[in-house]
């Protein structure tokens, strides 16, 4: 435990917890800026349909990193050992190289995108997991400035702006698929089966509503959307990084570390819609709308996910893998009808503040199975006592 570590020790380990936490803004940084290079190069309804293949590629993210880390991780009878499957780095690199011949085609980019951001997923996740900072540094180096390059291509008007993009992604795969002292431990199949389920039915809600936003509102609301989800998916890094910390074990420090950063990223996204960036980044989608209540509500949506990830995690580590599943299909069935509430209205602010609701009864439903789980463990000690 964290908490039981001297102090010199716990300053060093919160120190490169922060580092790589911070190295998470990568990660958030391709959805963001494949939108942006889009909005230069692609027309308006091509960029509809790239918005949609983003919420599609992050969904085909979920369910990889479900597969490959989170059955591990939750697999409580094993190590909980993860490595990078050279397998996923080997079609990353190849989606890469093809989009790159195909730099100025949108279904070539639609089609790459999920192995892409699978890759990027999986390999932050291993690192992070097994702690491997230095590193998921130099990885985090190099997706950062292939998305800064290709974002300043693009405002410039140059057609390689998604060369210079995969390019990045392609050298911090390389990196994040060197040799590891262990090996990756055996998932159980039957906690496969319900991570997966889980993450499935979770996860399939955002493209699918994105789908609905592209059809019934037009390809202007689809993309403010996607800019405005993966703008607040800045907050999801921290809650990422925490909530990998915390299935492998308990840490106030990693709570703590993941809360400020929650909070220090809220006020960098208002200062930075404040004050025009934003729009200067995605362009006349971003300027044409009122975007600043819908961002605060998403930034409101994914920091309240901080007190469902909490329980959350904790009920994985007692192996509670049927039980989350239960919750998590029930929740998601409510958070996709309070959007869709929003989606009839035609509001963009309504259908944050729908997911908003939902998350923070997610959270309120999630410790109270935590403390009941918590309870019955103890009646059964007591019990043997």
């Amino acid at each position: 435990m964290t908490a039981d570590l001297p102090s010199p020790l716990r300053l060093r380990r919160a120190t490169l917890s922060l580092i790589t936490l911070l190295g998470g803004v990568s990660l958030a940084v391709i959805p963001a800026a494949t939108v942006a290079i889009s909005s230069r190069l692609f027309s308006r309804p091509e960029q509809g349909i790239i918005a949609v293949a983003v919420m599609v590629a992050t969904f085909a993210g979920q369910l990889t990193f479900a597969v490959v880390l989170e059955s591990r991780l939750s697999s409580a009878a094993t190590e909980r050992r993860v490595v990078f499957p050279l397998w996923l780095a080997g079609l990353a690199l190849i989606a890469a190289i093809v989009i790159a011949l195909n730099a100025t085609n949108p279904f070539v980019l639609c089609l790459g995108l999920p192995v892409l951001i699978a890759a990027l997923e999986v390999g932050r996740g291993v690192s992070v997991a097994e702690r491997l900072d230095l590193r998921e540094i130099w990885a985090s180096v190099f997706v950062g400035l292939g998305a800064l390059a290709g974002v300043l291509a693009a405002f410039t008007g140059r057609d390689w702006a998604l060369i210079a993009l995969v390019a990045g992604i392609a050298l911090a795969t390389l990196t994040r698929c060197l040799p590891v002292t262990h090996r990756a431990s055996r998932p159980e199949p039957a906690v496969m089966g319900w991570v997966v389920a889980d993450t499935a039915i979770t996860g399939v809600i955002y493209p699918l509503l994105n789908t609905m936003i592209l059809t019934l509102i037009g390809p202007g609301e689809a993309v403010l959307f996607t800019a405005i989800a993966t703008v607040s998916g800045l907050l999801a890094i921290p809650l990422n990084f925490m909530r990998l910390r915390l299935l492998k074990e308990h840490s106030r420090l990693d709570i703590a570390v993941s809360a400020g950063s929650v909070l220090a990223a809220v006020v960098v996204l208002v200062v930075l819609e404040l004050t025009g960036v934003l729009g200067f980044i995605f362009g006349g989608v971003w300027t044409s709308s009122a975007a600043i209540v819908p961002l605060v509500l998403a930034c409101g949506w994914r920091a309240a996910s901080l007190a469902t990830t909490i329980p959350f995690a904790a009920l994985r580590r007692m192996g509670e893998v049927r039980l989350l599943t239960g919750l998590r299909a029930a929740v998601s069935v409510m958070a996709f009808a309070l959007a869709g509430v929003g989606l009839a209205l035609h509001s963009l602010s309504a259908v944050f503040l729908g997911l908003l609701i939902a998350e923070l009864v997610s959270a309120v439903v999630y410790e109270l199975a935590r403390r009941r789980r918590v309870r019955a463990a103890a009646l059964v000690v007591a019990a043997a006592a």
